[in-house]
């Protein structure tokens, strides 16, 4: 990642981690401080992208595993459950015909 990506990024982090609003110009003004060119399309992106978002919980939950299902997928998810359920059911049965080849007295490595 160039240097110019990071500074605005590190830009927006400085300005919620003061409790301030993230803006494209005060992402810019941080950056003309320290002396790094931006462009001012890529200020404006980033702030829009982090507009009305708390940047702070956002680092917070990075591994965390994404955020929580639509409230549509909440039936699926439900609907899956009980699919997982019977399936180790199944296995169960699969495993007791295997178990019925080894009364024969052959195997697969004999």
């Amino acid at each position: 990642m160039a240097s110019t990506d990071l500074a605005a990024t590190y830009a927006a982090l400085i300005l919620a981690d003061d409790g301030i609003e993230i803006t494209a110009d005060k992402i810019t003004a941080l950056t003309d401080a320290a002396n790094v060119e931006l462009e001012p399309i890529w200020a404006s992106l980033l702030a829009k992208a982090l507009e009305g978002k708390n940047v702070k919980e956002l680092l917070s939950n990075v591994g965390a595993g994404g955020g929580a299902p639509a409230a549509g997928g909440a039936p699926a998810a439900a609907a899956g459950g009980a699919a997982a359920e019977e399936a180790p059911k199944e296995e169960k049965k699969e495993e007791e015909k295997e178990e019925s080849d080894d009364d024969m007295g052959f195997g697969l490595f004999d």
